[in-house]
């Protein structure tokens, strides 16, 4: 069977990672999180104290091990030998693996373990520049949209439910800088590819986004 490749972008908190592991489950192919890649460069550089200095953190990355494992179907992130898959998804790590993935070094040693992963699976892929940079060719792309307001409410009841003590305006304002960074980066910038289906999903459930992609694909 044909490898094929479906990618998904959109802003923090759009509902990616929710739907790309709904379609990838109703397609029986793989599912690559990407952004699990940045967080754990961001937990590397959050643990140890990096600056954002291209120079500094390449050489950096040169002696840092990581990993990408699939147990039991399940996506697992290893750093330097240790298990981070939920350490990565901790407060403050998301903020790391934002500024630090916008360096040119980051996106450079990370694009190689994305490709190289779809290359060999039919994979749902979703990030920031998945459609424009990772896999400009990918079969399938889409751009995956919601309001701040409804991003900061589904992040924020995905920590609580996790029982973290989070604050709402924090998380609100943190998804605002995020946002701010990944669009206005110098690399890589998070944008709509121009042949991509793009989706608002403010008033619609992952089931309900999972739906309509699945109708695209089978047009």
């Amino acid at each position: 069977m044909k490898v094929y490749n479906i990618a998904i972008d959109g802003p923090s908190g759009a509902g990616k990672s929710t739907v790309a592991k709904l379609l990838a489950e109703k397609l029986g192919i793989m599912y690559l999180d990407t952004g699990a890649l940045y967080r754990t460069v961001g937990l590397k550089a959050m643990r140890s104290g990096w600056h954002e200095d291209n120079d500094f953190v390449s050489g950096a990355l040169a002696s840092t091990d990581i990993k990408v494992k699939f147990e039991n179907g399940v996506q697992r992130m290893y750093l330097d030998g240790e298990d981070v898959t939920e350490a990565i998804r901790l407060p403050g790590v998301s903020d790391y693996g934002s500024r630090f993935s916008a360096l040119p070094c980051v996106r450079s040693a990370l694009l190689g373990l994305q490709r190289k992963a779809a290359e060999e699976n039919s994979s749902v892929l979703d990030g920031r520049d998945i459609g424009t940079c990772v896999l400009p060719d990918a079969e399938y792309k889409f751009f995956l949209t919601a309001s701040v307001d409804n991003r900061a409410h589904r992040r924020y009841n995905e920590l609580k439910a996790k029982g973290l003590d989070v604050n709402y305006d924090e998380i609100k304002a943190d998804i605002t800088a995020r946002d701010e960074r990944d669009i206005n980066r110098m690399v890589s910038p998070l944008r709509k590819a121009d042949d991509a289906v793009e989706i608002n999903s403010d008033y619609m459930t992952a089931e309900e986004v999972a739906k309509r992609i699945m109708a695209f694909i089978k047009k």
